[in-house]
This record gives C-alpha cells, structure tokens and sequence, in this order.
C-alpha cells in the first residue's frame, strides 16, 4: 500500500502537539484540511489513529506504533528526495535559493557576483515564496538555501546565520490620519484594523503582528493575503494597516500607500539559512561564506 508522506507528516505533527490546531499552525495548513488527511490516512490503513477528545488528540495503540516508525520513514525520504534535487541542481549547476519578500534586498547582488567568481559557471535560481512559506522552501527541500526574516516557525530544525537587523516601520494607507507624522508610536496603531498573514502560519503571524507588544490588546484583523501584490492592494484600499521591514519603503513602493518609521517594537532579522544534511555540501557552503563576506 503506498502512502502519501504528506499524510504521515500531518499524522506526526498531530501526534507530537496531541492537538489539532497547533498541528495546523506548525504545518501552516487549515485545521479542517488537516482533519481531512488524518481521516484519509486512517482510511487508507483501517484503523484508527487518535481517539479525540476536548483534552486533545491521544494516540491509540496502532497510532502509538506508527508513531514510532513515522520519523524514520520521513527522515529517510526527506535525505533521499534532498540528494535527488540536489544532484539535479550540480548537473546544471544551478543553485537554487528562496526568499521572502525584500529579505533578498540590495546585497542580493553583490553576493550573486561574488558566488559566481567562488563558482564559475555556477548560476544562482532565486525563487520568491510566499508568506505562507516563511522558511521560502528550504524546510520541504525545494531550494538549497534561502533569504529568511526571524523568527520563523521551524527555524531550530535548520541552520541560520543573521546577516543584519533591520527597524520593522508601519505601512498604511496615504489618506490615513496618521499618515501625516514623521514617525508613528505602535501603540497609536492598536485599535487600527491590520492586514495579516494566514492564521496556519501562527508565530510567524504574530511576529509580523507584533501581538506580543500590545500589553495584552487584541488584534483587529481587516484582511488576510499571501503575496506582497494582494498585501499592498489591501493596505492601499483601506482594509489595515501593517508592520512591515524598512527595506520595503523602497522595495514595494506604490501610490496609495504611505510607509512611516516606528517605535515601539523590535526590528526583523534577515538571515541566511541552509539544512543540516548541507553542512559539508562545498557549493552551499560557499554560498553561505559569500553572504557572510562583507
């Protein structure tokens, strides 16, 4: 019987956090598409899994033996699928990296040129993710490294090396009242409508939220979107405000929407991050020093 690996890691993250919703959040999927994979799996084996509860998920005594054998099975998948693309990528001497938004900003360039003199004939593929990807495709092993902004969901499984800080500004429509000031105390924001990230993608959905500096005050959520395109039209058309890094100022720069400096929150750190599996992969490595060379 062949089973979807993406079922096994919808069972694994629900076993681990023995409850659906914080299952959904570290899988940035919908709770309810997350009850569909795990009926699917049960499904497929002929029993039953969890015995749920309003405590939680609990593990029966097959789901209990699958859990055992379910990291193993991943893992090896995970090293295989891994070597595969990566052995794709060397025979065309392509170097796949990701990135979120301006976190591939203006030293993107010059760490592109200096790759390419470490590793001539090398070419770097850069692949924009979306929000609702924040480790930009490295933790599914679609790239090979990736421009990242911290904190994100999953980032203890891999490596990372901070590149710079950067001050987080508040991005809001130009006929905003508040629009009018040079900078913008975040506690004139709180009772401000937001534009968010989806619910699934949780930590990294707070952070760029700031939900833990409000003393407390509950967010307003006026719309949700995933692509800096649906982002910036949202703003623009009134329906929130958001924090955003300073770089997009000049990187999503557009009528309509106005970008003010901000205090009263902490700045984003942009950093470069690879797997583990890559410690000793050369090309990677020389990617990494590159970015680290000022």
């Amino acid at each position: 019987m062949d089973v979807d690996t993406r079922l096994l890691r919808s069972f694994l993250a629900v076993a681990e956090e023995e409850n659906l919703t914080r299952g959904a959040q570290r899988l940035y999927v919908s709770q309810p598409a997350l009850t569909k994979r795990i009926r699917q799996l049960e499904a497929r084996l002929g029993v039953a899994l969890f015995t749920r509860s309003r405590s939680g998920m609990a593990l029966t005594a097959p789901g209990r033996a699958l859990a055992q054998r379910a990291p193993d099975l991943l893992a090896a998948w995970d090293r295989s699928a891994r070597e595969v693309k990566a052995a794709a990528s060397r025979e065309e001497l392509v170097l796949r990296v990701g990135f979120l938004a301006s976190a591939a900003n203006e030293a993107t360039q010059r760490i592109i040129a200096e790759f390419s003199r470490c590793r001539p004939g090398w070419r770097v593929e850069m692949r924009q993710a979306s929000w609702s990807n924040p480790s930009a495709g490295l933790a599914d092993g679609e790239v090979d490294a990736a421009f990242v902004r911290l904190p994100f969901p999953g980032q203890r499984a891999l490596r990372v090396a901070v590149l710079f800080d950067e001050p987080r500004c508040v991005a809001l429509p130009a006929a905003h009242p508040l629009a009018g000031r040079d900078v913008i105390a975040f506690r004139d924001l709180w009772d401000e409508p937001f534009v968010a990230a989806p619910p699934e993608t949780g930590a990294w959905r707070d952070y760029w939220l700031a939900a833990d500096e409000r003393d407390g005050r509950p967010v307003r959520i006026g719309a949700v979107t995933e692509q800096p395109d649906d982002w910036l039209n949202a703003i623009a058309n009134g329906y929130g405000v958001a924090l955003a890094p300073e770089s997009a100022a000049r990187f999503y720069a557009r009528p309509g929407i106005a970008y003010r400096p901000l205090t009263g929150v902490g700045p984003s750190r942009v950093a470069v991050a690879w797997a583990p599996a890559d410690d000793t992969t050369a090309v990677v490595r020389d990617f990494v020093h590159c970015c680290l060379t000022p």
